[in-house]
This record gives structure tokens, sequence and C-alpha cells, in this order.
């Protein structure tokens, strides 16, 4: 009978903000795989909690997925917990919890603090439709055309930066989404827990000679409205875009902000008309 494996919400700052249950299944299971096995005897040792623990970070999680799938196999349990928050929310996980799901492993989730929608929240910004992005590509043109993608999105969107590139992705993004409300957020939950509201703009001149520090999760508001292109504008995009190599439900999804089903159709005449892309 194979084992089962708790996918395990932990702090993401403020040690107390753990749940009864998390304690509990942690005290229950076989073997623990954290991604920083020190930050987890810290947590470990706060709630009194002895178990086998193993590291599960990027550099060995290929390798310790397998290892950790054999001990499932053979039955036992084994927790899977991230150095803060939750498994797989960019951070290691996924890969264990994919091959868990198809070698017909049980998986559970035991649901906890959030990084994402504790900074969501505190930025006050509308949070009914958002999208999370995870860390943006450090550079070159996978960030760009990522970045361009997101210039008709109309939500909120959130995002995790290192403190050494805040500055620089709080200029890329005013560059390319225009001036929007936002919110930097850092040390959720800590004692020098900091939530800065201000227009992109201000972001970019607050942190140009005073560097963010600690982690940072940024929170973009949904542009209006009346950013959406007019006729000709729109065109050109969609010709741009037909010239990159994407199709009509590659480009409606990307330019969803002027209502997918127009867009299509628009790119469909188009690309069938065959205008000359830029």
């Amino acid at each position: 009978m194979s084992g089962r494996l708790s996918v395990v919400a932990t702090p993401i700052g403020n040690l107390e903000d753990i749940t009864y249950r998390a304690v509990r299944v942690l005290g229950e299971v076989d073997l623990i795989a954290a991604e920083d096995t020190r930050s987890a005897r810290k947590l470990l040792g706060r709630y009194g909690v002895r178990k086998e623990t193993v590291s599960v970070f990027a550099g060995n999680e290929a390798r310790r997925t397998e290892e950790l799938l054999t001990r499932l196999v053979a039955g036992d349990h084994v927790a899977l917990i991230s150095e803060s928050g939750t498994p797989g929310v960019s951070d290691p996980g996924e890969r264990l919890i994919r091959r868990c799901i198809d070698a017909g492993i049980e998986v559970d989730v035991v649901p906890g603090p959030s990084a994402v929608t504790t900074a969501l929240v505190l930025s006050g910004l509308p949070a009914a439709r958002f999208t999370f992005l995870g860390f943006l590509p450090r550079a070159g043109g996978r960030r760009r055309e990522v970045l361009e993608q997101l210039r008709f999105e109309p939500g909120t969107l959130v995002l995790y930066e290192s403190p050494r590139r805040v500055h620089q992705t709080l200029q890329d993004l005013l560059a390319t989404l225009g001036e929007r409300e936002a919110a930097l957020a850092r040390e959720l939950t800590k004692r020098h827990q900091e939530v800065v509201r201000e227009p992109l703009s201000a972001l970019v001149a607050r942190f140009k000679e005073q560097p963010a520090r600690g982690e940072v999760t940024l929170v973009i508001g949904p542009g209006r409205e009346d950013d959406a292109l007019p006729g000709e504008a729109l065109d050109r995009e969609i010709l741009a875009r037909l010239g990159r190599g994407e199709s009509p439900a590659q480009i409606s999804q990307a330019l969803r902000f002027h209502g997918k089903r127009a867009v299509y159709q628009r790119a469909l005449r188009l690309r069938d008309r065959g205008e000359p892309t830029p």
C-alpha cells in the first residue's frame, strides 16, 4: 500500500502563523522534505517536532524526487515544506507533486500563509481578478516578451522580486504598462513589515536611491479601459504579433483586454488578407 504526500504551508515570516493541523501533520509523518533544513529545524524546534528531515531544493530536486517517491511507494507518509509559504508556488515541490499524482499516490495540502494573498489584500488594489507571475525572467528577450503580454492583462498583477532587482523591474513595468497604481510589500508578517502604496513612477523614484531590503512582493493595479489601443494601433500590434509567429488564438489571449472574440476575428482577417507585418 502506497503512502501519502502532505504538502504543508509554513509561515512566511512570523512563526506563530502556523495552523494546529500543520503542527499535527508534521508530528505524524515519517519524513519531512524541506527546501531549507536550517529554517525547518528552527520551525520544528519551536513546536517540539522531531522528525527525520532531508533537503529538497532546486539543485537536487530531480534526484531527491525519485528518492522520496521510493519512500512513498513503500508506504511512508512524507511532508513537503518550503522555506516559507506553500511548496510548488515559486518554490521546489511541483515536480514531486506531479510524480506522485502520476503514480497514483495520495496528495493532500495543508493550507496556510501565502505572500501572494497577504500582499494583494494589504495593497488595497482590486482582488476579484488577479494574475500571479512568480518571478519575472531576469533579462533578455523572454523578459520583454512576458512584459509585453502583461500590457493588456485586465486584472491586478502580483509578482515576487529580488531586492537587488526591484528598481529595474519597477522601471520595466512603468515603461511597458504605463502609470498604474501599485504597492511594494516587503518582510511580510515580520517585525519590519512595510507596504508602500504609490503609483509606479513614485515607486521608481523612491527605490532608485534607497534599495528595498528583505523579501519583496509587488502588486500592480489593473489598467483602465481608456488604456485600450485605438483601431489602427491595435491592428499594428496584431500584425507585429503575427510577424513573431503568434497564432490568432494566442493573440486574442494576450490582447483580451480588447475582447477575445473581437481580437481573434480581427487577427484572422489580417492574417488571411496577407497584410505585411512590421
